[in-house]
């Protein structure tokens, strides 16, 4: 059973950076899709980020030109580099697979999520 772990969390400032990374166990993501979901407080979990199978990534407007998603090289898990953060990035970061290997944006189409990070971004 493929278990993911988020870390890299943590309390910033206005314009901080963070860098987020997704171990995982149990399997390899090799051919998954994977992508980075948030909630924040009294929202519903949206998309952030997803990257293919095959490298491409997909960005939500709300984060495009800011953060930067990535895979390593070796786990094929997800990385999300956050920059120029804002108050309103504030959330749990979760990471998810899709065996499915597209990096679907809507959260029903992942196999295998995450615990989550807590970013708190201060003004």
């Amino acid at each position: 059973q493929v278990q993911l772990v988020e870390s890299g969390g943590g309390s910033v400032q206005t314009g901080a950076s963070l860098t987020l990374t997704c171990a995982v166990s149990g399997g390899s993501l090799g051919g998954y899709g994977v992508a980075w979901f948030r909630q924040g407080p009294g929202k519903e979990r949206e998309f952030v980020a997803s990257i293919t199978y095959n490298g491409d990534a997909n960005y939500a407007d709300y984060v495009k030109g800011r953060f930067i998603i990535s895979r390593d090289n070796a786990n094929y898990t997800p990385i999300l580099q956050m920059n120029s953060l804002k108050p309103e990035d504030t959330a749990v970061y979760y990471c998810a697979a899709d065996g499915g290997g597209w990096g679907d944006p809507q959260p029903s189409g992942y196999d295998y999520w995450g615990q989550g990070t807590r970013v708190t971004v201060s003004s």
